[in-house]
Formats: structure tokens, C-alpha cells, sequence
């Protein structure tokens, strides 16, 4: 089971909430802390995730879940996405895997395992944001949706995204040692390919109008 799988069945499906987006992070600059909140030291990765309740009205939330070393997954902070203030894409002039997110009352510096699964994670965001939140949206800049500059190219994006995916599963369908996980990890990475592609039609029919 993939980390994303096993996120969205131990943290959100007992919470009844639907897991949208998820990028596994590291922070740029460490917080300097006597100890964890654990009782000890020791290896962990961290998630952030996007999820919306099954329950209407539909609420979205920012979840920050790490996974300690031989441990399960841990849910550590979660905000409501009318909390964020403002997402910072860094730098619009090269491709990059870090990103702020800044909250009420405090931010967060994060890097992404790759500029890609930022980019999916900052596009669903946005899109999700421009649909569910009515009374604050959150600033987003120096992102890929505002730097795009029209339909083509939003479009652009699109389809490197739909080759990168499709690259990526050709290249984990070779080994056949490893179907299994293969159609695992093939089956998130189309599902994030999905997402964002309907974040970048409503992108596209934004600019069209």
C-alpha cells in the first residue's frame, strides 16, 4: 500500500473526509526544538495533505500528518483553508520544489520531494480554494496559476504533466518483479494527473472568459 492510500484509509476515511491532494514534504529551515512531541528522536517523513468532508456543507482542510520510523501514520496539525492567507510559489523564473503556506498567526517553509508534486498540489489547492471558499480565498503567489497567462498555457502544463505521467508508467511497467506496486503507484500518479488536468480546464475556462 502506498503512503497516499494508506493516509487517506488511517487518517481521513474514519474522519469521513475524501483526501484530494498530497505532497510529501521537508522543511527548509528547521525549528529549533528541545525534543518531539513523541518522547524521542528519530527519522519521520512528513505529508501535507488537502481533503474535503464527504458532509455538506463540504469543508476543505490543510492536514499535516507524519509518519515516524517503524510507526503509523499520525495526524500533528490540520487548518481550515479559510485560516490560509497566502501560498508562495517562491520563484516564477525556475522550476522549483519549494513553497510557503501561511496561516493565521504563523507560516510554514516547505520543500517538496519534486517541483512536479508541488506543482500538483499548488494547482488542486488553487482550484479547490476558487470552489469552496465563499467568504476568504486565499492569495496565491508566484504560482503556476498565476503565472499562467492564458488558455495555451494552462494547456501546456497540462499536457508536460499527461507525458510525465505517462513516461513515468511505462518506464514502472517494465519491471515486472514489481507489477504489483506498479499498478499501485500507476494508479495515484493518474489519479493526481486527473486532479490536476480538472484544475487546469477550470484555469482555462477562467481565462477563456
Amino acid at each position: 500500500m502506498t503512503a497516499r492510500s494508506a493516509i487517506s484509509k488511517e487518517i481521513f476515511a474514519p474522519r469521513d473526509e475524501r483526501m484530494l491532494a498530497l505532497a510529501e514534504v521537508k522543511r527548509r529551515t528547521k525549528k529549533k526544538i528541545p525534543f518531539l512531541a513523541t518522547g524521542g528522536v528519530g527519522d519521520y517523513s512528513t505529508f501535507i495533505c488537502l481533503s474535503v468532508t464527504n458532509q455538506r456543507p463540504q469543508q476543505l482542510y490543510i492536514t499535516k500528518v507524519k509518519q515516524f520510523e517503524g510507526s503509523s501514520f499520525e495526524k500533528r496539525s490540520q487548518w481550515k483553508v479559510e485560516q490560509l492567507r497566502q501560498v508562495n510559489g517562491i520563484d516564477p523564473k525556475r522550476d522549483c520544489p519549494e513553497f510557503d503556506l501561511v496561516f493565521d498567526g504563523g507560516s510554514d517553509q516547505w520543500q517538496a520531494l519534486s517541483s512536479l508534486e508541488k506543482s500538483i498540489f499548488i494547482q488542486i489547492l488553487h482550484h479547490y480554494c476558487q470552489r469552496h471558499c465563499t467568504t476568504h480565498k486565499p492569495v496565491f503567489i508566484n504560482c503556476p496559476s498565476k503565472l499562467m497567462g492564458g488558455t495555451k498555457a494552462v494547456q501546456s502544463v497540462a499536457d508536460d504533466l499527461g507525458s510525465t505521467v505517462q513516461k513515468a508508467s511505462q518506464a514502472l511497467r517494465k519491471r515486472g518483479d514489481r507489477l504489483a506496486r506498479t499498478d499501485e503507484v500507476t494508479e495515484d500518479m493518474m489519479n493526481s494527473a486527473q486532479q490536476f488536468a480538472d484544475a487546469a480546464h477550470q484555469l482555462a475556462m477562467k481565462y477563456k472568459n
